[in-house]
């Protein structure tokens, strides 16, 4: 069974593993430098509107950002063990969020992927969200390549 709940300092080892195993794998997010547990605890933890965990068995199996971008607009982040898979967690994630979100009276959370990274792209579209548009040529790559952010959103 899975379990969402706010995120906690203690969280911030497990998350921050969670993520940087993300990132060293490459192309499913814009961040190409790890994070440290205190960097990860000051941007997620203490640097979001909402932030939640989802567990397994009292183990993270990940976790989602939303950040305020103003007029009712949260900007979010997902994140889940690549290493040890758990279906539903991003669902389950997506779900509190949003109904958090509500109760929080904000309009809406859009959710920005790098045009290469099709398994984030497709998670958003089957978690609700709808294209809205494009920024070309946003992200630059370790590579040098340019890749543009599909910008998705989701009334609430």
């Amino acid at each position: 069974m899975l379990t969402v709940r706010p995120i906690e300092q203690k969280d911030a080892q497990a998350c921050t593993e969670i993520v940087n195993h993300t990132i060293s794998l490459g192309g499913t997010t814009a961040y190409e430098e790890p994070f440290s547990v205190d960097g990860f605890d000051q941007h997620y933890r203490k640097g979001t509107a909402l932030c939640f965990v989802v567990e397994q068995a009292g183990r993270v199996v990940g976790f989602q950002g939303l950040f305020d971008v103003g007029e009712g607009v949260l900007s979010v982040g997902s994140f889940t063990d690549q290493q040890n898979p758990v279906k539903g967690a991003g669902r389950a994630l997506i779900e509190h969020s949003a109904k958090a979100a509500r109760e929080k009276d904000f309009q809406s959370i859009i959710a920005k992927i790098t045009s290469d990274n099709a398994s984030g792209l497709g998670y958003y579209s089957r978690s609700g969200f709808v294209d809205d548009y494009v920024i070309e040529s946003d992200h630059q790559r370790a590579d040098g390549r340019w890749v543009d952010r599909i910008v998705k959103r989701m009334v609430l």
